[in-house]
């Protein structure tokens, strides 16, 4: 058997499981012990299940995982996003949609202190849907720009996302953090831009704006911003200049947020007691994925897959141009039925040693692909964030939310035009670190 017929079989017999309903972690393990044993050996298999496991989560660089998840636990324990939104809605309380755009504007903020787009979706979800319904705004594109401004965190450092890539290329983690910032940002701005635009074509989308602030109601609303200030800056500040890596940042950002936490007095010890365990089974999850991912990749760089994919399209002429708009359309569509996560850890291993060979920037193409997950996260029927928001309140209906979103994937789709057009965009910041 080929290396190309044994490889694209590998990849049928993932698919058909998880079409089964079988868990990622187990789909990918089953057939990359499978594909090792018929390929190699059952020695190589054995060998190769008993020490990559250990040494993928003995790996220092992964210690940022768990403090993520620990730093955006204490922060929404500590309702510190409240205090976010509130100032957000204050500003913009003039304009048509205020709250759809005060949504985004906050979603921005709350990124840089969690690192969990499904986090950042239950939590505006019960925080922002609840304002905007009482004030008659569309349910569905309600819930559906809380969706899609959940993915921000996904791309705005600290993102899990971006440590899991660095993990399975092998890249930097601080690097890709660093260069998720001007994307991340200018997501944002699309957000914010389209918002305006479709409520021009579609006013009935939310009511005219008939509650103002004051500048000392204003001024005083940012009062509740200096812990997100505080924490989203000296992080990145310090992985930017190299005060201290990734990893060491992560457990700074905990102990920073879990400091601000208990000098506001709304982090007890049962608060805590509940983010060490939960940030602990995140982890336990997350760490499973990447096992089982980078058993997958292992299998298909040993059987020959990745090299004989390479060649090929080398000698098909097929450049970095036609390698992107196969990924854009893959995503979009293994996107409806495949989540996030999933889809990064069974991709990435294919298409990542195929687009270095060809010349393209590491770094850009890494961001490329969060952008598409991002898109693929709340694309219908079986985009993540769409979920958590439907399993974060009973006041919208799964319909309603996939209609409601749709906007905001076109927004995406903008956004990552720009993206590939500008590579600037997301190599320009890391590369002056």
């Amino acid at each position: 058997m080929g290396p190309e017929l044994s490889g694209g079989l590998a990849i049928l017999a993932l698919l058909v499981l998880l079409g089964f309903g079988v868990p990622i972690v187990w789909a990918m393990s089953l057939v990359a012990a499978a594909g090792m044993w018929m390929g190699v050996g059952w020695t190589f298999a054995f060998a190769t299940f008993q020490t990559l496991p250990m040494a993928t989560v003995a790996n220092y660089s992964l210690v940022v995982i768990p403090m993520f998840l620990l730093m955006g636990g204490f922060c929404h324990r500590a309702a510190i996003i409240d205090g976010l939104y509130d100032a957000a809605h204050r500003f913009t309380s003039r304009t048509r949609g205020n709250l759809l755009v005060a949504t985004v504007l906050a979603s921005a903020g709350f990124a840089a202190a969690s690192g969990s787009s499904l986090a950042a979706s239950s939590v505006f979800t019960r925080i922002a849907l609840p304002q905007m319904l009482k004030f008659g705004y569309s349910p569905g594109v309600a819930a559906g720009c809380i969706a899609a401004a959940g993915t921000l965190a996904a791309i705005i450092p600290p993102s899990i996302a971006m440590v899991i890539i660095a993990s399975l290329t092998n890249q930097s983690a601080g690097t890709l953090l660093i260069a998720g910032i001007v994307p991340g940002l200018l997501t944002a701005g699309v957000y914010v831009v389209g918002i305006k635009l479709f409520l021009l074509r579609f006013p009935r989308w939310a009511p005219d704006a008939d509650e103002r602030f004051t500048w000392r109601q204003k001024l005083a609303g940012l009062r509740s911003l200096w812990s997100i200030l505080l924490l989203g800056g000296f992080i990145m500040g310090g992985i930017y200049s190299g005060w201290f890596s990734p990893s060491a940042a992560g457990a700074v950002g905990a102990f920073g947020a879990l400091a601000i936490g208990v000098a506001m007095r709304r982090l007890g010890p049962g608060a805590i007691w509940s983010c060490l365990v939960e940030s602990a089974h995140s982890t336990i999850r997350l760490f499973a994925i990447i096992v089982a991912g980078l058993l997958f990749s292992r299998y298909l760089v040993i059987s020959g897959f990745i090299g004989a994919i390479n060649g090929g399209m080398k000698e098909l002429g097929v450049g970095p141009v036609e390698l992107i708009a196969f990924m854009i359309v893959l995503y979009l569509v293994l996107g409806m039925f495949v989540d996030s996560l999933s889809l990064l850890v069974i991709t990435l291993p294919t298409f990542y040693p195929i687009a270095t060979g060809m010349g393209l920037d590491p770094v850009w193409f890494s961001i490329i692909a969060v952008k598409l997950v991002e898109i693929a996260a709340i694309t219908p029927p079986v985009g993540l964030n769409l979920f958590a928001v439907l399993g974060a309140t009973d006041q919208v209906k799964s319909s309603q939310l996939f209609r409601g979103v749709m906007p905001f994937v076109a927004m995406e789709i903008v956004t990552l035009g720009l993206l590939l057009a500008f590579p600037a965009l997301t190599t320009w910041l890391p590369g002056r670190m």
